[in-house]
């Protein structure tokens, strides 16, 4: 316990498994009673416009602007004006994340649409299968051009994707947001699997 606490102190960030001592990315992380400056009053908007800090974020503590840009970045995507509703975002985020194999994400953010969704057995079969027919014909639409955009950005299926969203009456305002978002995943997931950045041990409780 002592170890834990003085790297706590130091600002440096591991999880206890089978009374060993993993750290939680492969970088430094600064924790949030560590921080100071700018990282400090960061973390504490993030806590009142949250709820809590996730390790995602304190991947970015050594470069705090990186920070405020992505959380920027995020809040306009996910939060901000959009034909698209909250749920559907998160719907996309969860086929991006499974698509690059983030399990990290796919938590946080399957986590985030049950909390629309209500419905367990449901999420498990999105995350779990390739079966979308539960979704409706615009989801199901939305959920391929996220799962072709992220996996072969170039192919030639992009532009029939892009018509059918069209024709099934999404404004290029949607196709727009909905590209920024699977774009923003891909980076988001790359950044949690590059720094192998660990799932935390309660990883819900955020604001919706």
């Amino acid at each position: 316990m002592l170890i834990i606490n003085l790297l706590h102190i130091l600002g440096i960030s591991w999880y206890q498994s089978n009374s060993i001592l993993i750290p939680m990315a492969r970088i430094k992380i600064i924790e949030p009673e560590a921080a100071t400056g700018t990282l400090k009053e960061v973390y504490d908007a993030l806590i009142k416009s949250r709820g809590k800090i996730a390790e995602v974020h304190k991947i970015h503590s050594l470069n705090p602007e990186a920070l405020i840009d992505h959380m920027a970045l995020y809040m306009t995507l996910m939060f901000g004006k959009s034909p698209i509703k909250r749920a559907i975002r998160e719907l996309m985020a969860v086929v991006v994340s499974k698509t690059n194999a983030c399990n990290y994400c796919v938590k946080h953010h399957g986590e985030a649409l049950n909390f629309f969704w209500k419905d367990s057995a449901q999420l498990d079969r999105l995350i779990q299968t390739e079966d979308l027919s539960f979704l409706d014909d615009k989801e199901q639409a939305l959920c391929a051009y996220a799962k072709t955009l992220t996996e072969e950005p170039n192919s030639p299926e992009i532009e029939t994707l892009l018509t059918k969203l069209k024709a099934l009456g999404y404004s290029d305002t949607a196709i727009h947001d909905a590209t920024a978002i699977i774009a923003y995943f891909n980076f988001v997931n790359r950044m949690v699997l590059g720094l192998d950045v660990k799932l935390e041990e309660n990883y819900g409780g955020y604001k919706y």
